[in-house]
Formats: structure tokens, sequence, C-alpha cells
């Protein structure tokens, strides 16, 4: 057994498909395919179902795949500690963090980047319940998240502000001054996040104490999609303010709404207990210096 017989494991399980997987480790689909059958053969296990195509892991299968995220996840760590002994920051920080927050993830990685030139990163985009059993897991190094589900036992935090709302619209097609009211919304077409997401809950609660019942025309879990569709003029969007929103077109503008908040802190968390690596230390220690009270 090798470490790159454990990342074509890894790789498998994140592309779902032979090919895709071999092309994310930069090797052949039968050199890939042969390396996870010498593992088979090795455990004496049948890790993948196999037909046609991809069909999944075996029940034996997903555990020795948890155990492959622990043992790379040593790896990574072992070799960035080594290069902070050597005073250095080089790796990957496995950042997670939630989609919608009046916190920019930018405002961490850029100065990470300009202070670590071999830094390199990882983001995702996760629910507050992912980022928390990711960081658990030793799948994630640090995430951004809603503090009212964090346990401080088990996390380090550091507050990073509550998310502020405001209308996101094309002046092309919806012309609007503000500051805005809640009841301003209800004559427009909306884009909503959807349902299961913490910031869709919050604005729900917001519109439903109000006794107002939001015209959504669309609903999707992802930012880009409705950014998307607030520039082709289908709708506007409540989206958090200072997410960076306003730069992602000429004709994009975002308004205050009043009194409209998610009353949760958004929050960086580093795991408190061993192993922690040390780029996720390191990175958490410069963020107590940018963001910390």
């Amino acid at each position: 057994m090798d470490i790159k017989q454990l990342k074509f494991l890894i790789a498998l399980d994140q592309t779902r498909h032979f090919g895709q997987a071999a092309a994310l480790c930069h090797v052949t689909q039968p050199t890939l395919s042969m390396r996870l059958r010498n593992l088979e053969d090795e455990l004496e296990l049948t890790l993948v179902e196999r037909g046609q195509r991809f069909e999944g892991f075996t029940e034996a299968g997903e555990r020795i795949l948890a155990w492959a995220r622990t043992l790379m996840a040593a790896h990574d760590g072992l070799n960035a500690e080594a290069a902070s002994c050597r005073g250095q920051v080089v790796g990957s920080l496995r950042l997670g963090t939630v989609p919608l927050a009046s916190f920019n993830p930018m405002a961490l990685l850029l100065p990470l980047r300009q202070s670590h030139p071999g830094l390199q990163f990882q983001l995702s985009s996760l629910s507050s319940e992912q980022i928390i059993d990711g960081l658990s897991r030793n799948q994630l190094d640090l995430g951004i998240c809603y503090l009212d589900q964090v346990d401080t036992r088990y996390f380090e935090a550091i507050e990073l502000g509550v998310t502020t709302m405001g209308l996101l619209h094309d002046t092309r097609h919806f012309p609007l001054n503000g500051p805005l009211h809640w009841e301003d919304l209800a004559g427009l077409p909306l884009g909503l996040p959807s349902k299961a997401m913490h910031y869709r809950q919050s604005l729900d609660l917001s519109l439903r104490s109000r006794g107002l019942e939001p015209r959504a025309v669309l609903e999707s879990d992802s930012t880009f999609q409705l950014v998307q569709a607030v520039g082709c003029g289908l709708c506007c969007a409540v989206m958090p303010l200072d997410f960076g929103l306003q730069a992602l077109g000429e004709h994009l503008q975002i308004l205050p709404l009043e009194d409209a908040s998610i009353r949760s802190q958004v929050g960086l968390l580093l795991r408190r207990s061993a192993p922690r690596s040390a780029i996720a230390e390191q990175c958490f220690a410069q963020a107590q210096k940018l963001f910390g009270a």
C-alpha cells in the first residue's frame, strides 16, 4: 500500500468517475484501475462496485475510504509541519465556507497568499453542519460558518460579524432607490436560496414575522445562478451586504434593507483537538491578527 493508491481512492470518491479520477491524478485510466485493484488484493476486500462504469463503493470501501482520508490528511500535515520547521508555509489550506454571509472569504485568502506565496487553497461551499463535520473528521483545516451551531469546547472561533442583507438588482431592469423596507419586496420577482439553507430560513422568518409572502420566481442553492438570474432581469435577490457581489457586473447594485440581518454571528473555526496541521494553525493565527478583537 502506498500514498498514491489512497490518492486514487479519494479522487474516485470526489469525481465518481474512473476517467475523471485518473485525469485528476495525472495518470491513465488503466493505471488508476490497476492500482486500485492492487489495493483491493492487498486488503483482501472489494472496495469499488464496478459495472460498465463506476457504480459506488462497497460498505467495506466506504470504511476504508474514511481511513484513507485520515491518512492523507496526516501525510499532508506531516509535509506542512516539515515546511514549518524550515520557516515556510507551503501546501494546501482546506477551507469550507457557508455560501451566503456578510464576509467575503477573499478578505482572508488574499492576505494569506500575500504573506505566504507558496500557499494554495481548496475552497468548498458547504452548510454549517457540513463544515463542523468536516473539521471534526479532519477533512477541513478551517471553516467559516454560523456560530449558533458550534460547541466552543471543541473549536476555537474568531467572530467575523453579523450578516446584514440587501436587495441585489440590475439597474437596467429594476431602477430602484434605497434604502428599502421589507414591504418594498412584496411586488418584486425574487430569486431565493434553497429552503434547506440557513440563510433562507432566516430570510423566511424575517418575511413571515411581517406577514409577507415572497414572490419567488427562482430557488437555487447556487449563488452564481442567483446572480445570473439577477443580471438577465429575471428577478432581484436578497443577498448579504459586503459580500463583493456588486463587483461582478457594472449594472449590479445592492441596496440595504432596513432591519435585515441574521442574528447568528459568522465565525472562523479551528478544531481544538490534534492532529492540527501547521498550515491551519498558522493561518488561524494570522486571521486572529486580521480580524480578532
